[in-house]
């Protein structure tokens, strides 16, 4: 199962969807966006994307954020990323998951 990490990067909050197993690598992702991320607090997850930490889900979001898919996502034909709450998921191929919420493939995860 992948997950949604919120992060805060310069002034612009971005949703990063990864393999569930990947971790962030720092480096790539300073290389990537320009600069170091943060991660949101619990607060700042649900006044930004309207879903509770663990049911973070690129999709039916409380504000306009920017998605990026990391390349990680790729090696399945299949991910169940949450779908708004924390004991739900949705089916869907990755790249029709890229597709829907207009995300953007970046390679930031070990």
């Amino acid at each position: 199962m992948p997950k949604t990490l919120s992060l805060k990067i310069k002034d612009k909050i971005v949703l990063i969807v990864a393999r569930g197993d990947a971790r962030l690598d720092n480096k790539k992702l300073k290389e990537t966006f320009g600069a170091k991320a943060r991660m949101l607090s619990s607060d700042e997850v649900v006044t930004w994307t309207g879903h509770p930490v663990g049911g973070v889900c690129p999709f039916g979001l409380e504000n306009p954020l920017a998605v990026y898919c990391d390349v990680s996502l790729r090696h399945y034909q299949e991910v169940l990323p949450a779908a708004g709450a924390i004991h739900s998921a949705v089916r869907i191929e990755p790249e029709r998951m890229a597709q829907l919420t207009d995300a953007t493939w970046v390679d930031v995860c070990l």
